[in-house]
Order: structure tokens, then sequence, then C-alpha cells
């Protein structure tokens, strides 16, 4: 009995093992190479909504889009190492002096979270979520430490989900305003990146209530950050 006990923890650990080396080399390969699907692009195919999804480049995602994002979703993108710290010293020391006011934004997670989460992991709420806890801290810091900000900002704006079936921002131009992702204005790029967190529920076409609302409050903040030296440094990589 006790033979076969050490025999299964031999036999997890070793599956462990496979499981962590094997997620590693995966993780450093796409430092270089396009993801060829996550978890959430094969439920959103076999779900009815079908996969529209083009990657493009850095270069060929303007400025606009990028900014867009990080007004919206994680303001301290730039200088963060993946997690929202500065929440974290604000709730045990108290306020601190912000730099031009800057926030994280108006998602749960910070995009180096969401990266980590869209492409490694799977999507839910509920114990699903408190499941992923622990490997989605491990995708995060592991994407900090081998892609850096340009590559980790690149894979986010071409496998977020930015409506249903609808994965990148260079298929969401497409479908959305008959456009190359490069072509968009700064109002057309506020506009999709405004249905995030819920892409199926805040729709870009028809226009939710939710988006109309919103996309005007990102291009304000977009504004605000423009001069940034931190944001800037990235934006020209």
């Amino acid at each position: 009995m006790a033979k076969g006990k050490r025999r299964i923890g031999r036999w997890i650990l070793r599956a462990l093992l496979v499981m962590f080396v094997s997620s590693t080399l995966y993780v450093v390969v796409c430092r270089w190479v396009w993801p060829p699907f996550t978890i959430t692009q094969v439920a959103a195919l076999f779900g009815g909504y079908g996969l529209k999804r083009d990657y493009v480049s850095w270069e060929k995602i303007p400025n606009s889009v990028k900014l867009a994002a990080i007004a919206s979703e994680d303001q301290l993108f730039a200088e963060h190492g993946g997690f929202d710290r500065k929440a974290l010293e604000k709730s045990v020391f108290g306020p601190q002096k912000k730099k031009k006011n800057k926030v994280r934004g108006g998602g749960a997670s910070t995009i180096s979270q969401q990266t980590a989460k869209n492409v490694f992991l799977w999507q839910g709420s509920g114990w699903g979520r408190y499941v992923r806890k622990v490997p989605e801290f491990y995708f995060t810091q592991l994407i900090e430490w081998t892609w850096g900000k340009k590559r980790i900002m690149e894979v986010y704006l071409n496998v977020i989900e930015m409506g249903p079936g609808i994965f990148g921002i260079e298929a969401a131009a497409q479908q959305y305003f008959h456009k190359p992702a490069k072509s968009l204005t700064q109002a057309e790029a506020a506009q999709i990146i405004a249905c995030l967190p819920n892409p199926k529920k805040f729709t870009v076409r028809p226009m939710s209530r939710r988006v109309a609302w919103r996309y005007p409050r990102i291009v304000e903040q977009m504004n605000h950050l423009n001069g940034d030296e931190d944001i800037d440094d990235l934006l020209s990589r």
C-alpha cells in the first residue's frame, strides 16, 4: 500500500515537472512566435461565435490603439512589474503621491495579467477564477521577465476578444470600420477598447450605451497621458 502511494506520488511529481517545463518553454517560444490558438478562441469557435483574427506586428498597430488600451485598462502598465503593487501599498500605507494622477484603469487586472490569462489560461468567474489565480501569477511574472512590455502589449492587442468571436485589433478594425488597424482614428480606437472587458455585452456595432458613454472618457484619458515619459518611451520602441 505504501509502495503504491509512493509510486503515485512520483508520477504526480513527474507530471508536474513536465507541465512546468513545457509551459515555460511555450512562454519563451511565444516571445517570438504568435500563439497558434488560445482556450478563449477555441471556446468562441465551438460556442457558435466563429473565429475572426489576423495577427499584426507592433509597427502596424497605431499608437492611438496602444494608448487607448493603457488609458482604459492599465495606466501604470509602463511602470509596474506585472501587478498593481501601488494599489497594494496604498491599502497598507495609505494614499501615496500619484504621478500625473494616473490610475490602473477600469479593468480588474493589469494588461500583463490579462495577457497571461488570455494566452495561457481560461476565462470565467466563480470558483474557476480562484483556481486560475496561482498559474496567472506565474505566467504574468514569466512574461514580464521574458517578453518585456512591448511584446506583452503587442500580444495583448492581438489576442484579446473585441467582439463575439473577434480577436485582436486588426480583426476588430476590419469588422467595425472596414479598414486596417493602422488607419484607425483616435475615436475609433477608443470605441473598440471601450467594449472591454465584456465585448459580447458591450458591443461596438451597434454601439451599446456603455461604449457610447465610455469611449469619450477614454479619449479624455488618452489626452491626459500624452507626454508621459514612461508611456512615450514604450510607444516609441
